[in-house]
């Protein structure tokens, strides 16, 4: 196989305190092959912007990574200094945050930001950079891009600001794009023209994508793979298909119950008892554990590490042989 474009291997990020150190990200490992998106699921505080932030070297102080490493295409990049690092970021990383406004300057033309952007990264003059941002912002679905590219932000409208947000973080040709809840704001019809540009353009130039979103839907519609996250671990990992339809982790199995189908045959939405605990509150064993039905006692002294499930892969004693009728 052809080496992986992201490759992250047992990362630890962690925040210290007055009161210690608290680990908000724990022994976190994935790849993501070119042309692949891999989503990234859970709910707020499992460490799924906190990874991708890691990732880009975008950790707020004093969060750094204390373990693991980085790679993008072979090369370490978790190591690299502030500079170093700048040049990676943009040219060769894409990101695409929730709120376009954070990465639109309101005070400047779409234009004027994207030729600024590919001029940093390439040696195209003023006039074919503008000519490339052009037909950048037509490859996103920018109608009449050649006389909106002089709009400012604040006159296009949500959507279209998103499309403009993808069309910056492509300025450089990326070989890796985060897209952080890229669709969250957006109203359901927009959500899916986001959703089916994110995948043409990964088709079409191979580039990789992580996903971070708390909606399933958006994965199952979008990703090739999915990460499922919980208190700052990897849950569950897997192709699509096979963690929807055949989850293998309790938390899985309850994110899936909470989905509403079309059908609509069952009197409720399924439930996960209790909340995700805090950094400082982690407990012993299985973080899921004071959450689960299926909880013994392994579950309560010892943490899983994550076990071949089919094609997948889960953190969950119940797939472990000695587990008691472990029929999953």
């Amino acid at each position: 196989m052809s080496e992986p474009i992201l490759s992250v291997r047992n990362l630890k990020v962690a925040f210290p305190g007055r009161r210690g150190t608290l680990v908000a990200v724990d022994d976190v490992s994935f790849d993501i092959a070119a042309g692949e998106v891999l989503g990234v699921v859970g709910e707020s505080g499992a460490g799924k912007s906190l990874t991708g932030a890691a990732v880009i070297g975008l950790l707020e102080p004093p969060g750094r990574i204390v373990e693991g490493e980085v790679r993008l295409k072979g090369r370490r990049i978790d190591n690299l200094g502030g500079e170093e690092m700048r040049k990676v970021r943009g040219a060769h990383i894409g990101m695409v945050f929730q709120d376009p406004l954070t990465s639109l300057n309101p005070l400047y033309r779409v234009g004027d930001q994207l030729v600024e952007t590919i001029r940093t990264h390439t040696s195209l003059s003023e006039t074919a950079a503008r000519e490339r941002a052009i037909a950048l912002l037509q490859e996103v679905g920018i109608q009449g891009a050649r006389q909106r590219i002089g709009s400012y932000p604040h006159e296009f409208s949500g959507g279209m600001r998103q499309r403009v947000v993808l069309a910056l973080a492509l300025c450089a040709e990326p070989e890796l794009l985060i897209a952080d809840e890229p669709t969250t704001a957006l109203d359901v019809s927009i959500q899916a023209q986001i959703i089916a540009l994110l995948k043409r353009l990964c088709r079409e130039r191979g580039t990789a994508v992580m996903l971070i979103t708390h909606d399933m839907g958006v994965i199952a519609e979008t990703a090739d793979r999915v990460a499922v996250m919980y208190a700052g671990r990897i849950a569950e990992i897997g192709p699509v298909r096979e963690v929807v339809q055949r989850p293998r982790h309790p938390y899985t199995k309850g994110l899936m119950g909470a989905i509403p189908t079309l059908a609509g045959t069952a009197p409720r939405l399924a439930q996960i008892a209790g909340t995700m605990p805090r950094l400082s509150a982690i407990p012993q064993g299985c973080a899921f554990h004071p959450r689960c039905q299926f909880a013994f006692d392994r579950c309560r002294m010892e943490r899983p590490e994550r076990m071949a499930a089919g094609a997948s892969q889960a953190a969950c004693w119940l797939l472990a042989e000695t587990a008691p009728g472990s029929a999953a």
